[in-house]
């Protein structure tokens, strides 16, 4: 294509920002396209997610980074999955790993046959089942087999890692591959007459910028997206009623833990990330639950360590954005939508963005085809995620406060509602498209809150009670000799 755009401008820097000049001068280097950041050494990011995803490592693996190269650089730890406590009821926890469960057998999941024993008396956890799990319970980490000898040795793994560093390496990445920076502060945004495109950027000391396509990563301010084009935003507070955080760094008190922590309270959730030089500690709430006084003591509280920073405070609305591509601009990040910080979706959701640019990067025509399908699926991933995150707070038993009970009996959408009653009746999973979590997640979020479906696949009923109990011994064994064998996180970090 010889009508390719080639001046592209991205808007703030932060992790968004450099995820997206890195990613795209790595693939765009041979098609002659120029790629411009515009940040503000002046203006801080919102900088408090840590937590990630397994899809992160593909994401920095495409751009010829190893993981040991990125865990040096960001302090990172290793994260097995998410320890959800006191969500389900006081004094209960489950735990969401990078794992499946079990072995599946004859095209059956190995759920449907943990179902039909449970119904038959069955003692014994689903977690014992989950290597992922197991090895995080005890505090400990190991790579996965190269060469797997059952599924039984199968599982992933993602980072804790301190984000302001993360955007630093990809900003000397970036950098070093042509990538210009201006440091400079947006004034204005000039539109085009004739058909509202964005034509220039005028900054406070370094003149103006032009760009054909501009990419809005400039965080909740939404600098390009809304207030230069007024393309909407679609509000999800009725489902999802957080909608502040307060965060604060501390000196580690332990020795780190392989996996998040994420502890309900009385309206939202606290969490505790844990780094190799620091912890991370946030809260999660609802405004019109509690006071930011209120949420702020919750969370110094409940912090182990001795705290090195001052509390950061952020407000939030749950939602995305109508058009994550509107004319010749496209959102990446806060500024595309943000649902909360439950889960780590954020990052994963620049990531998606940033691959969509590249698969449907655009010609000078901006085809409004590219563009609609660009935004059909940016809307799929927000609500599967938005699903997702909503049960969390719909399956709680909690009942102790306004907003726990809330959560518990308000409507859901017809798209999760659907998808739990063929879970509940059939212990069927809905594997939806475009969707960030697979099915071993929505298991253990389903089985976590206690979710015991009445039925199963009948094929299940082709094998006997007594072999099937004999195998589920074998299988928790298979994990339990692993996990016996591995080195405590901390080890493994030191290994390393």
């Amino acid at each position: 294509m010889n009508n390719l755009v080639k001046k592209v401008v991205i808007v703030g820097g932060g992790t968004a920002g450099w995820m997206t000049a890195a990613y795209l001068i790595k693939f765009l280097a041979k098609s002659d396209v120029s790629i411009t950041v515009v940040e503000s050494s002046d203006i801080g990011s919102v900088g408090v997610g840590e937590a990630t995803i397994p899809t992160i490592r593909e994401f920095y693996g495409a751009l010829g980074m190893k993981d040991q190269d990125v865990m040096k650089a960001t302090n990172a730890t290793f994260k097995l999955g998410i320890e959800f406590q006191n969500w389900f009821k006081p004094n209960h926890s489950f735990f969401h790993p990078f794992a499946q469960y079990g072995q599946s057998v004859n095209g059956v999941n190995f759920h449907h046959y943990w179902n039909k024993m449970r119904q038959h008396g069955y003692e014994g956890e689903l977690s014992e089942f989950s290597l992922g799990v197991m090895l995080a319970k005890n505090g400990k980490f190991t790579f996965p087999a190269k060469n797997p000898p059952s599924p039984m040795s199968v599982f992933d793994w993602a980072l804790h890692f301190d984000a302001g560093l993360f955007a630093k390496m990809l900003k000397e990445y970036s950098l070093e591959r042509g990538v210009t920076l201006i440091d400079d502060k947006i004034t204005n945004v000039n539109l085009r007459e004739n058909d509202g495109f964005i034509d220039t950027l005028e900054l406070e000391n370094e003149g103006v910028v032009s760009g054909e396509l501009f990419i809005d990563c400039s965080g909740f301010q939404a600098l390009l997206i809304e207030g230069a084009l007024k393309t909407g935003y679609e509000d999800w507070s009725e489902w999802l009623l957080c909608d502040r955080a307060v965060a604060v760094q501390s000196e580690s008190a332990s020795e780190p833990l392989p996996y998040t922590i994420s502890a309900a309270e009385g309206a939202g959730w606290r969490w505790q990330i844990p780094l190799q030089h620091r912890d991370g500690n946030g809260h999660v709430y609802s405004s019109t639950h509690m006071s930011d006084d209120e949420a702020t003591q919750i969370l110094l509280d409940n912090v182990k360590g001795s705290p090195i920073s001052e509390p950061k405070s952020f407000k939030f609305t749950p939602g995305r954005r109508v058009q994550a591509w509107n004319k010749n601009c496209i959102a990446v990040g806060l500024s595309s939508g943000f649902l909360e910080p439950l889960e780590s979706t954020s990052i994963a959701l620049i990531e998606l963005a940033i691959q969509k640019i590249r698969l449907f990067f655009p010609d000078q025509t901006f085809d409004k085809d590219v563009i609609a399908e660009f935004n059909d699926r940016t809307k799929m991933e927000y609500e599967r995620v938005r699903d997702f995150v909503i049960y969390h707070y719909k399956a709680n038993r909690r009942g102790d406060t306004d907003f726990w009970r809330h959560c518990e009996s308000m409507d859901i959408p017809e798209t999760l509602a659907y998808k739990n009653r063929l879970f509940e009746k059939r212990g069927h999973l809905v594997k939806s498209p475009y969707e960030i979590f697979q099915l071993p997640s929505w298991l253990a979020i389903y089985t976590g809150n206690n979710v015991q479906p009445t039925g199963y696949d009948t094929m299940v009923d082709s094998f006997g009670i007594d072999y099937l109990k004999n195998v589920f011994d074998q299988m928790r064994k298979s994990v339990a000799d692993s996990v016996a064998q591995a080195p405590t996180h901390a080890e493994f970090l030191t290994k390393i």
